[in-house]
């Protein structure tokens, strides 16, 4: 798979026109169809902002890759996205205890409470992320278009 047709994958699994990337890259539409359409190649500093925006490697993007390796890279990084989410899970559970010892719940700990809450939300939809690639992955859908969503 090359750049252009990862490119055009990860921007509309992110629900992403070339008009609203170009738009977040600060380049002109065009721009992003000549990438798409292999007539060019982004400036460095673009591939870095590509990279972080859709949090892939710039590896990834640049080096072309049969759709195996892509699906495989994408299923590792959302199993590594799960595994910290246990970890932040525990860190949580942590927290937790040490607010609820005293029995009482001071303007403090309502803050760090609120904050929890936050971070339980980040951690159910990376979840729920990882289980609808799962489950459509078994449902025998695309592979490749499934993984590249996250």
């Amino acid at each position: 798979m090359s750049f252009c047709e990862k490119l055009r994958m990860i921007r509309t699994n992110n629900n992403l026109s070339q008009e609203m990337l170009a738009d977040k890259l600060y380049i002109s539409r065009q721009t992003v169809s000549k990438w798409e359409s292999g007539l060019s190649y982004p400036e460095i500093d673009k591939l870095i902002a590509i990279s972080d925006m859709f949090n892939v490697s710039i590896d990834y993007l640049l080096k072309d890759t049969p759709v195996e390796s892509v699906v495989s890279e994408n299923l590792d990084r959302l199993v590594i996205q799960f595994l910290g989410s246990t970890n932040k899970l525990q860190d949580l559970s942590e927290q937790l205890i040490h607010i609820m010892e005293d029995g009482k719940i001071d303007a403090e700990e309502k803050l760090q409470l609120e904050s929890i809450i936050i971070s339980l939300d980040q951690i159910s939809e990376n979840i729920n992320s990882t289980r609808n690639a799962i489950v459509k992955s078994c449902q025998g859908e695309d592979k490749e278009t499934v993984f590249a969503k996250n």
